[in-house]
């Protein structure tokens, strides 16, 4: 049987604005990516302000990277340059896969 794992710390989200103008939460990203890898940013968007996130994020590309998204309250509209879009709901997850990335297992 596995020893259970000690936590090592607790990192908190810091308050940054991405996109076109979507407040977040950044707990760990581009710089803090070593300690973490293979993951190269988690942020939470937590708000119950809707100015907060309506404006969303401009066209960007996604290229060598799977974004994983999952929602524990409320939903998300998801749309890609390609015209694709979903919803999101409460316990979901919507995984982006770039076709041209390939994973080593």
């Amino acid at each position: 049987m596995n020893k259970p794992r000690s936590i090592k710390r607790v990192q908190k989200g810091k308050p940054v604005t991405e996109g076109a103008g979507v407040h977040l939460n950044r707990v760990f990203g581009y710089s803090d990516a070593p300690r973490f890898d293979p993951f190269l940013l988690l942020d939470d968007f937590t708000s119950n302000d809707p100015q907060h996130y309506l404006m969303g994020f401009p066209w960007h590309p996604h290229r060598g990277i799977e974004t994983v998204t999952y929602l524990l309250e409320g939903s998300i509209e998801h749309r890609d340059s390609l015209g694709n879009n979903g919803i999101i709901h409460p316990g979901g997850i919507q995984c982006v896969v770039d076709p041209d990335f390939q994973t080593m297992v």
